[in-house]
């Protein structure tokens, strides 16, 4: 077939426009290709978890991380970065290259630092949470992905001693830094990095250590409750258990904050103990009235005064207690 000069102009004109479509198509590809992060396909295994201490808010967790990737440049035995931990110790690793791809499987122990929500003590649950980076490469470089198996990511057969454990969720997100480290090419102070995360959240068996705890607060509430019993001519004897009583709930409460971290709010220990002070408060000054009516020679009224004040205080503060214990209680 013979084609003129004008109909190949047309078939140039038509045909140009793919060729310069499709050339850019396929180098967009290319950078877009050139440009993707590689994937790092991570899984752990948490053998234990111990050392949870609520005053200094740390934890300790041993655990197996395993690591699959293409780039060898990532070197995570040298790289490994958990931002929330206090101290990294890696009791070993292995490296295989095989395949085309880097494995690596190390065991760690981490001290980790967290915070503990301590409003509802001891009802509480809490949310435990460890993350892995790179320190050297960026998300534009490295994307963390969860393996998913069939099997489990924490021992079955360990028990943290008065805990339960809720769920356990593994996953990735893109962690922001609002600065730049350092790093004079960046444009703004903003950085970001791929994070592999674990989040486990656990629930407190309280009833135990509720009672253990409280006990001698309710005790002191008993001994000063029991004014209301005593012959109103023993004006000594309930100022001196009640007085006693408003003590030793103040002791009670110093050994519990003792164990707990510092806490701006208002937990369910201090409405507890709050209550408790304010009621046997109340005890003495009712004390303080029934002993007025006394020096008028008003026995029976006196009498009368302490059972209908002990029904009402007993009343209300078994109420207010139980509202906030099943409040707090409440998942």
């Amino acid at each position: 077939m013979i084609y003129t000069t004008k109909t190949k102009m047309k078939i140039i004109r038509h045909i140009l426009p793919l060729i310069i479509f499709s050339s850019f198509s396929l180098n967009s590809l290319a950078r877009e290709q050139k440009e993707a992060p590689d994937t790092v396909h991570t899984g752990i295994y948490i053998t234990s978890i111990h050392d949870i201490d609520f005053k200094q808010k740390e934890f300790t967790v041993n655990l197996w991380l395993w690591l699959k990737y293409k780039n060898k440049d990532f070197d995570f035995v040298q790289n490994l970065e958990v931002p929330e931990a206090k101290t990294v110790v890696k009791s070993y690793s292995t490296v295989d290259t095989s395949n085309n791809r880097v494995y690596i499987l190390m065991k760690l122990q981490c001290v980790m630092k967290d915070s503990w929500k301590i409003s509802r003590f001891p009802f509480d649950t809490q949310k435990l949470s460890i993350n892995i980076e790179n320190s050297q490469f960026d998300a534009s470089n490295l994307i963390f992905a969860p393996e998913r198996s069939s099997g489990k990511n924490y021992d079955p057969r360990f028990t943290l001693n008065g805990w339960t454990i809720d769920s356990f969720l593994v996953s990735s997100k893109i962690k922001t830094y609002e600065t730049a480290f350092g790093d004079d090419e960046l444009p703004r102070p903003h950085s970001e990095y791929s994070q592999y995360k674990v989040n486990i959240h656990m629930e407190r068996e309280a009833m135990g250590l509720f009672f253990k705890m409280f006990i001698g607060m309710y005790v002191a509430f008993l001994i000063a409750y029991a004014c209301f019993f005593i012959h109103v001519d023993s004006i000594d004897s309930r100022f001196g258990l009640s007085v006693g009583a408003l003590f030793a709930v103040i002791g009670n409460k110093y050994v519990i904050d003792s164990v707990l971290p510092e806490s701006s709010s208002f937990t369910l220990v201090d409405t507890l103990h709050g209550i408790t002070l304010v009621f046997i408060f109340t005890v003495i000054a009712c004390t303080i009235y029934t002993l007025s009516v006394l020096k008028k020679h008003e026995i029976k009224r006196a009498n009368h005064f302490d059972k209908i004040a002990a029904i009402i205080l007993l009343t209300i503060y078994l109420t207010l207690n139980i509202y906030y214990i099943l409040d707090a209680s409440r998942v």
